[in-house]
């Protein structure tokens, strides 16, 4: 087993996950087999009970693991399906060491932070290194650990000293490499780069017994040579082994700066692989092209997110990912609003009117309406009112989660006439309960109490739009993370009036999927399809959004839900690679006509 450990000087939220997902995904398109894994020092179990405006989103693993959004990424990047233990945690640890402690393992022995708390940490890594991840059964070959927080924070220095063990005394020095992710500034004052920050990040870590092998350094523009020369002096690595990630238009140009500067060649001499370039391969090459794509996408459509946790982009992340995905795919530039849902509330035309009316605005003029999961009350009155307009002006939505119960919850109102309907979540005595707390429920914990993980949804209708942006299947399984649920007892009411829920649990008692009839595409999903939507391999309930948003529902639907070659990851299909050099390296030239022609802008962005 090789290790590639990826830390983070200087700031936190420089890029790590980024970065780490990047090296993972050239190591792949090499042909090597890569796991990654999350090292969080917080003392938290895991990311459940975490508010998203701390560390963001909360990501949902197959096997219901609550983790760190930066797991997403590595899934998104390398397309791999990773486990609760790919996330580890300060409480994790400490957990399993005193409930060792309890069983008498350590045999009256005095635990401590060294070696107790190390050996278990190195333990870990080694064990969760060799569980497959790419649906093969074929153990890794190459581990990617990212190291959470910054160098120097303190409760991240258990995890520091245990690698610094885990180099020394477990692995030879031709099975790992130290990546060091560090800030360059840039003062607007003087425009120099200044290189003393990451100096005294490599001499904090080298002084905790780890020597950096590759140095990112993160800057506004492309990092000038005597820059590179500069660090290389004083941080002892080679120049070459200094590499420059600027900002760039979109994360998808990140594995292909870093391959332009040989990091793939250092890799593969430094860990002694024998593995081809990745630069002309068919994984590569369709890196490249995504990335091309999206840089000249002329056409824009608009969607309108409705949620709470508006002021922070992390707290929204997969769903983000999965509507850039789903506009990438038909061809669109993504232009999204966050709507604050209390504000389109009528308290607050009373308490800010011109907050009210910009959010109504900017509602109303969308091309389509999305409605993301969320906990408690606040906000929920309105996301019911964006679900209302949508479903009355014919306008393209999506609820995902208590997005889906507030559209329920709406029609049980206004087109059922059930005055006052509600969830139990939000009104404990609503005369009309059409959201209830599921029977499993403990109100009485928090942590690891909704349901979690894959579950399978059974499609029972035939016709259904859903069912047909997932390929006809009689059945898919999607991760889940909720602890409400639509009450079956009002089922037979809603599908009489027009809302047919066409997916249900293997059980046929949960509702899962939920489509208007009459209506261009206004679909629920209890579900989060998000969480397994990937760059090339969009979520059908978002692609669905935006092809209803775009205008190209219809042909779509003529080309028999037929996905685009360029966004599949099939491998070894001749036709596939001919038709997606057509498609992709010319980019259609009637987009770019009927985009140049809509646009009267004169700062458009050509």
């Amino acid at each position: 087993m090789k290790y590639v450990l990826v830390s983070g000087g200087v700031i936190s939220g420089i890029g790590k996950g980024v970065i780490a997902s990047s090296l993972g995904m050239i190591l792949k398109s090499c042909g090597i087999r890569v796991t990654s894994i999350k090292i969080d020092p917080y003392i938290n179990i895991d990311a459940g009970t975490f508010s998203p405006y701390e560390h963001g989103e909360v990501f949902v693993l197959d096997d219901g693991g609550e983790v760190d959004l930066d797991l997403g990424n590595y899934e998104r990047f390398l397309d791999i399906t990773l486990h609760r233990d790919n996330n580890i945690t300060t409480g994790k640890i400490y957990q399993h060491v005193i409930n060792r402690e309890r069983r008498g393992d350590y045999l009256g022995k005095t635990v401590q932070v060294v070696p107790h708390i190390t050996d278990a940490v190195q333990e870990w890594v080694e064990r969760v290194a060799k569980i497959p991840v790419d649906g093969d059964n074929k153990i890794p070959e190459v581990c990617i650990v990212e190291l959470g927080g910054t160098i120097g924070d303190i409760e991240g220095m258990p995890f520091i000293e245990a690698f610094r063990q885990f180099f020394h005394f477990r692995v030879k020095r031709e099975d790992y490499c130290c990546v060091h992710v560090s800030l360059v500034p840039q003062p607007g004052s003087t425009g120099e780069q200044k290189t003393k920050p990451t100096q005294q990040s490599v001499r904090e870590l080298r002084g905790l017994g780890l020597s950096p092998d590759i140095i990112v350094c993160r800057c506004q523009t492309p990092v000038a040579e005597s820059v590179k020369s500069k660090i290389s002096l004083f941080c002892h690595v080679e120049p070459q082994q200094v590499f420059s990630i600027h900002d760039v238009s979109s994360i998808y140009r990140v594995p292909l700066l870093l391959t332009e500067q040989g990091v793939s060649e250092y890799l593969m001499k430094r860990l002694n692989l024998n593995h081809p370039s990745p630069h002309n391969n068919r994984w590569m090459l369709r890196w490249k092209d995504l990335a091309s794509r999206h840089d000249q996408l002329l056409r824009e459509v608009t969607i309108a997110l409705v949620g709470k946790y508006t002021q922070l982009e992390d707290a929204y992340a997969s769903v983000i990912k999965a509507l850039q995905h789903s506009a990438l795919c038909v061809s669109h530039r993504l232009n999204l609003r966050y709507i604050e849902a209390a504000d389109l509330e009528l308290e607050k035309l009373k308490e800010n009117p011109s907050k009210y009316h910009e959010a109504w605005h900017q509602l109303v003029s969308a091309n389509g309406i999305l409605v993301p999961g969320g906990f408690g009350i606040r906000g929920t009155e309105g996301k019911i009112l964006a679900a209302n307009w949508a479903r009355t002006k014919n306008i393209p939505f999506l609820g995902v989660c208590l997005g889906l119960q507030c559209a329920v919850i709406e029609f049980a109102r206004n087109a059922l006439s059930m005055e006052g309907a509600n969830s139990t979540e939000l009104d404990s005595a609503t005369k009309y309960p059409v959201v209830i707390d599921m029977p499993e429920h403990n109100t009485g914990q928090m942590g690891g109490t909704m349901r979690l993980g894959k579950r399978k949804t059974v499609f029972n209708a035939k016709t259904c739009i859903t069912k047909k942006l997932y390929g006809n299947k009689d059945y898919v399984e999607e991760r889940h993370r909720h602890r409400y649920e639509v009450n079956p007892k009002f089922i037979q009411k809603f599908e009489d009036a027009g809302m047919k829920f066409v997916g249900r649990s293997t059980d046929g008692e949960r509702m899962e999927i939920m489509e208007l009839e009459g209506h261009q595409y206004f679909v629920g999903v209890q579900y989060h399809p998000e969480y397994i939507s990937r760059p090339m391999k969009p979520s059908p309930p978002y692609l669905g959004l935006l092809l209803a948003a775009t205008g190209k529902m219809q042909a779509y639907r003529s080309r028999g839900y037929r996905m685009s070659p360029h966004l599949s990851y099939s491998e070894g299909n001749e036709e596939d690679d001919e038709e997606l050099a057509e498609i992709v390296r010319n980019l259609s030239t009637e987009d770019v006509q009927e985009a140049s022609s809509k646009d009267s802008s004169p700062n458009e962005e050509s």
